[in-house]
């Protein structure tokens, strides 16, 4: 009898700052076949950030040594900060079988998708630049010059639009049909030739 793969996909979602990665991650991690790998970062944890569940908030000291140590699966800098996914977590992931869920900016996820040709990247984007702007404010967590220097990078980070396999726009109101939309993306990879290599050998088995 045939059988899907053992090893799990790895999901790559990138997204401009209020695109509401977070939220639709935080939705999917709710799937037990999901598993979310914590990225690491030196940035400062914003309010309610814990260690270890939202990042592992390092100094740039300590990143820097992971970097030497080859223990980074990609990293790159971004508004000055350091951003990276520690390797060892993202393969045990993908060995139990589960689905790897990476929350990674763009220029990471061209290092991922470079290294792993089959990695599912997916960009998520708010409706409209005004809706990021509007959505940017609300949170009342940032300074008028950190605002206005992420949507300035948001007009860089889509020229690459054409990289990514899939686009999800996720709308005010809308986490449901955003997640919906990545797990149909999911569902599709997963049956996809290239995890068979090996089912013209195997179908005509007992």
């Amino acid at each position: 009898m045939l059988q899907k793969p053992a090893k799990g996909l790895m999901i790559v979602v990138s997204g401009p700052a209020g695109s509401g990665k977070g939220t639709v991650l935080a939705d999917l991690r709710r799937d037990k076949a999901f598993a979310y790998s914590v990225s690491a970062t030196t940035r400062a944890p914003r309010p309610g950030e814990v260690d270890g569940e939202h990042y592992y908030f390092l100094t740039r000291e300590e990143f820097e040594k992971k970097i030497a140590r080859g223990e980074m699966l990609e990293y790159t800098e971004y508004c000055g900060n350091l951003y990276g996914t520690p390797k060892k977590e993202a393969e045990r992931v993908i060995e139990s079988g589960k689905h790897l869920l990476l929350e990674i900016e763009v220029q990471g996820a061209k290092n991922i998708k470079r290294a792993f040709p089959h990695a599912v990247t997916v960009m998520l984007l708010p409706p409209s630049f005004a809706v990021q702007e509007q959505r940017l404010r609300d949170r009342g967590t940032e300074s008028e010059e950190r605002i206005l220097g992420r949507l300035e990078r948001t007009k860089e980070e889509l020229q690459d639009l054409s990289d990514y396999d899939y686009i999800v726009l996720n709308p005010d109101g809308g986490i449901a049909d955003a997640t919906a939309q990545i797990r149909a993306i999911v569902k599709a990879a997963e049956s996809a030739a290239e995890r068979f290599p090996d089912l013209a050998k195997h179908y005509f088995e007992n």
